[in-house]
């Protein structure tokens, strides 16, 4: 693309995406050699739209497999280009497969960034208690008894923390392991388990590391000390099992008001 396309320069114009996504077909958000990402499909499709040369940027990266109800994204143009954003987002709807959907396109300031300005994001990851081929693709379906009373104590130890290393991918590039978590809780439905947590940031695979220990937490093989425990020995060994990522949601991104339709 990039000998097909102009390249721009002296940009000065930014406009924000919003979308949604089922991940079953990708190896996550991030372009990566050898694998189809939705970071590249939608680099290719407003490429060849607006025939520029266009790098998409995420407000985060999602595993392979994982999905997002919510997301948002930038975009840069030069102070001279014209966009029709609504004309833009039902062209990008038929050009895109049908697992990727744009909900809106809007210009934001210049200096607005989809990962650096948001200010928290939210989760969600299902459980289904039943076989449902309706939710194959989008629950991981286990066969256990849950003490859901359990897991929302254990949630509630979150709080105290800020340091999650026991629950990061290991070796990543990072400055720190901290975060800040607002919420996390477990509901429970006739045939489902839901987990919610809200932080400012996550450290990779860290909501699938904290469902799986949650989990053995409501399997009774961890007490609430061990969970206490875990967290304060900074190992990631020491932590459950990383559940599938098929059944993650990233569900809500959350920005100033100064980033105005972000949150109309």
């Amino acid at each position: 693309m990039c000998g097909k396309y102009k390249i721009l320069s002296n940009l000065k114009k930014r406009f924000f995406i919003r979308l949604s996504y089922k991940g079953s077909n990708y190896h996550g958000w991030q372009i990566q050699p050898n694998a189809l990402s939705v970071q590249e499909c939608i680099n290719k499709a407003l490429g060849t739209i607006l025939r520029l040369d266009i790098n998409v940027v995420g407000c985060g990266r999602t595993d392979t497999g994982v999905h997002a109800s919510d997301f948002f994204a930038h975009f840069d143009v030069t102070q001279d280009t014209v966009l029709d954003v609504a004309k833009l987002t039902f062209k990008l709807n038929r050009f895109l497969p049908k697992d990727i959907a744009i909900k809106s396109i809007f210009e934001v300031g210049e200096q607005a960034h989809a990962r650096f300005d948001a200010l928290s994001r939210t989760y969600h990851y299902y459980i289904m208690k039943v076989k449902n081929p309706f939710r194959i693709e989008t629950h991981w379906k286990m066969t256990h008894e849950l003490d859901v009373e359990s897991m929302n104590v254990a949630a509630k130890i979150l709080f105290d923390y800020h340091d999650f290393t026991s629950f990061s991918k290991l070796h990543t590039d990072v400055k720190t392991n901290n975060c800040k978590i607002y919420f996390a809780a477990w509901t429970e439905t006739a045939d489902e388990f839901i987990f919610t947590i809200k932080a400012d940031r996550f450290l990779r695979n860290m909501v699938r590391a904290i469902v799986g220990t949650l989990v053995e937490v409501g399997r009774g093989k961890l007490d609430l000390n061990d969970f206490r425990k875990i967290i304060e020995s900074k190992n990631r060994s020491n932590a459950g099992s990383s559940v599938p990522g098929h059944g993650l949601f990233l569900a809500e991104i959350e920005y100033p008001n100064t980033i105005k339709e972000v949150n109309s």
